[in-house]
């Protein structure tokens, strides 16, 4: 029997199918640089011939699917696809979708709370029709400043009761300031805020190279998230290491990501980098990132570790059972957390 596969580490803005893009955005009477489906397809996903790192990548979503997918009809459809054609094409029962509800409303031009209400019921369509479990998690932005991110926070712990299970902080982290203890934390009092409102938290950091291990530690000792997104240079810190396992934050590894972006230099360094987590206790999960943009989907990132030996089947397995332990679908966070 095919495995039930969990995905926590999914951004709306790379998952979405291009030729249901293309539907929304002629609906919408984009003006699209391109006018044929097949180059409109190449405009939207992270070939490795014109993805060199991280920035590149991120410039194709923020450039084009994030802008496509800005208005309530157009959100409400896109995570309702999403989570249909994860359950259909790769049997995913759990999914965590994370976007950031602010890069949706056409710099305030349409209002927030609709783009909110219009994700929380594409997701609810999904659920109710594929019997499956799935939240959305909202990402603060790198690039924004503390109030803008504060209304984000605000607006997840609202929607706590009707699907929104966590926050993120997303972007990347350009230069060694944005890893030091006193720039993270700036986030601190967001953070807390969340966590006090019962919602779960991660981050992204740890992730490119020149990043190190530096924000890893800093993340996990100001801003205490449940799980990090990536975090993979961690594997080449002792320490770091040694307070991901201490505190029993979960990462969330994406390996065709990893590879696309350059952020590890090919099979073995992700293979090092895995096995080297592993075998020190440090619990991940597998994660896809982007399915459409990176043009991969679950059962492929499960296969990519199989077939290179990086993990066993049972291995794997337990990944999955780490996915299901550590989503933010689950329970109210312990006061003893807060």
């Amino acid at each position: 029997m095919p495995r039930e596969l969990a995905d926590l580490h999914i951004h709306v803005g790379g998952a979405v199918a291009p030729h249901v893009l293309w539907s929304i955005a002629h609906q919408q009477g984009f003006k699209l640089p391109v006018r044929n489906y097949f180059e409109f397809v190449e405009l939207i996903t992270a070939r490795p011939d014109k993805v060199k790192n991280l920035d590149d990548y991120l410039k194709i979503m923020h450039t084009w699917t994030e802008k496509i997918q800005s208005s309530p009809m157009a959100i409400e459809r896109s995570i309702y696809e999403v989570l249909g054609k994860e359950y259909r094409g790769s049997r995913v029962t759990l999914n965590e979708l994370r976007f950031n509800p602010m890069k949706r409303n056409l710099n305030s031009e349409l209002d927030l709370d609709h783009i909110i209400h219009a994700a929380l019921r594409g997701m609810d369509r999904a659920v109710l029709e594929y019997g499956i479990r799935a939240g959305l998690i909202f990402c603060l932005a790198r690039e924004f400043d503390h109030k803008l991110n504060s209304i984000i926070v605000e607006k997840a712990i609202k929607y706590r009761g009707r699907g929104v299970i966590g926050i993120d902080l997303a972007g990347t982290e350009k230069n060694a300031l944005e890893l030091k203890p006193e720039v993270v934390e700036q986030y601190r009092d967001l953070f807390d805020r969340a966590r006090k409102a019962g919602l779960r938290c991660t981050v992204h950091t740890g992730e490119t190279h020149g990043t190190g291990a530096e924000g890893v530690i800093a993340v996990v000792e100001k801003l205490r998230p449940h799980r990090i997104g990536h975090g993979i240079r961690a594997a080449y810190d002792e320490s770091a290491m040694k307070i991901l396992k201490e505190r029993d934050v979960v990462l969330e590894i994406c390996p065709s990501s990893n590879l696309s972006t350059r952020a590890v230099d090919g099979i073995a360094e992700l293979h090092h980098i895995i096995r080297t987590f592993w075998d020190r206790g440090v619990k991940i999960t597998i994660n896809t990132d982007g399915p459409y943009l990176l043009d991969t989907d679950m059962q492929h990132e499960v296969e990519l570790i199989e077939r290179n030996g990086i993990l066993t089947p049972e291995q794997v397995d337990q990944t999955l059972a780490w996915s299901r332990q550590y989503s933010f679908t689950n329970a109210r966070i312990p006061n003893d957390e807060l």
